[in-house]
């Protein structure tokens, strides 16, 4: 991509699959010579898509706009196995089920995570216990317990099934992590389930359409 330098103000860049966050705002930072980027919303090193960045000291003030906004994903769970980190990165369990889920089990669950409802973050997460991120503690095997939390989940699609894969289109409010619905969808099937595959493809009126892709 041209004119690097000229970037200021909100903007959003695409984030690859294989790098953090931070990561990208790293490699913007060497790349445009500014030092004061931040970002709004974290996407894990395993997702793509949208990642909103301010660029400058007043962009970044006006972040938590952009951390509030609506957001939209398409997301990739396998069912029948279940996940230590609720994604690909963990520890994998097989589940045994009595019965593949059908599609209208499918239908059925899906519905019930749409709305407001609670919600418990993955014990993989940056989310503090304590003044120690969960992540942390989950690592040094000490006992993590997330408290649930209201959260909104404005629409859940399914765009296809075919066992033990589903594929979705996510819309929601603030604070939604897609790797616990992936988990409690397979939970509430009773196959298990996780998240092997997520894009977000919208926050707020940034789609990946307007995306700046950075040169590798």
């Amino acid at each position: 991509m041209n004119n690097l330098e000229n970037l200021k103000g909100t903007i959003a860049v695409y984030k690859p699959k294989g790098i953090s966050s931070f990561g990208m705002i790293s490699k913007l930072r060497k790349l445009i010579g500014v030092k004061k980027i931040g970002h709004a919303g974290t996407l894990d090193p395993l997702a793509s898509g949208v990642l909103v960045v301010g660029i400058g000291r007043e962009a970044t003030k006006e972040l938590h706009n952009s951390v509030q906004a609506g957001k939209e994903y398409l997301a990739n769970i396998k069912l029948g196995i279940e996940s230590t980190t609720d994604d690909e990165e963990g520890e994998k369990t097989l589940v045994k089920t009595d019965k593949i889920p059908s599609l209208e089990d499918v239908q059925r669950i899906i519905l019930q995570f749409e709305g407001k409802i609670m919600q418990a973050p993955p014990v993989f997460s940056a989310i503090k216990i304590k003044g120690e991120r969960a992540y942390k503690l989950a690592r040094e095997g000490k006992g993590v317990v997330m408290d649930k939390r209201r959260v909104e989940v404005k629409k859940i699609e399914l765009l296809k099934y075919e066992w033990p894969f589903l594929d979705l289109r996510i819309e929601t409010g603030p604070g939604v992590y897609i790797r616990s619905i992936a988990r409690d969808i397979g939970r509430e099937l009773g196959s298990g389930g996780y998240l092997v595959g997520l894009e977000r493809t919208r926050v707020g009126d940034f789609r990946i359409k307007d995306c700046i892709v950075l040169p590798s």
